[in-house]
């Protein structure tokens, strides 16, 4: 289920706004959202989580929940994206069942990825791979690796960091199975179109 355009949403206190975006993405092809907030506002999470549920729904797309294991059982998402410290695999596969998609960040480290393998994710992440606006501090990782890790992870591979239709194609050539976006997508002034020249990009890599 994990595949092309894994778009992460910007945090935003306007909704109606952060919907009209994701549902331009959506338009536009992206075959799973991550709903990213770090507010605290447990409220305002809550009402976005479900008012993305729905809208993801309409497309057939996935909803998954970065960091927060709880949002994610509560709205009824389709998953959750576990960073270092948001719990394990084992602990969300409980909470959540086995019909849920659960995504583990990996970072720059194969053991970690083979590990979250090893306990059940359905999905291993990399990254940063370029200067990224959202994890500025963030170590950057080798496109080496993501050749390494393709003959031995046998779970999805997402890329992530600083991502961009003129870059993300490097990353599918070397085993990404999809790729993560936040600022190159959000922050275009045409987001469907962007969504529809990263989509396009996976179409390529299938027909060459």
């Amino acid at each position: 289920m994990i595949s092309g355009l894994y778009a992460i949403t910007r945090e935003t206190d306007d909704t109606a706004r952060l919907l009209a975006q994701v549902e331009a993405a959506l338009y536009g092809g992206a075959g799973v959202i991550q709903y990213r907030d770090k507010s605290g506002d447990a409220a305002r999470q809550h009402e976005q989580a479900s008012e993305l549920l729905n809208l993801c729904h309409r497309f057939d797309v996935p909803l998954i929940i970065n960091d927060s294991l709880r949002l994610a059982d509560l709205v009824g998402a389709d998953g959750v994206h576990l960073g270092r410290d948001d719990g394990t695999v084992r602990e969300a596969r409980i909470i959540l069942g086995h019909d849920h998609i659960i995504g583990v960040s990996c970072y720059q480290s194969l053991p970690l990825a083979l590990a979250a393998q090893e306990a059940g994710a359905d999905y291993v992440a990399f990254g940063r791979f370029f200067p990224s606006g959202t994890k500025p501090g963030a170590q950057r990782v080798e496109i080496d690796l993501l050749y390494r890790a393709a003959h031995v992870i046998h779970r999805p591979i997402v890329a992530i960091g600083g991502i961009t239709p003129d870059n993300a194609a490097q990353l599918i050539d070397a085993g990404a199975d999809a790729v993560a976006v936040v600022g190159a997508l959000f922050d275009s002034a045409q987001i469907e179109e962007t969504a529809r020249q990263f989509v396009d990009l996976f179409v390529d890599e299938t027909e060459d």
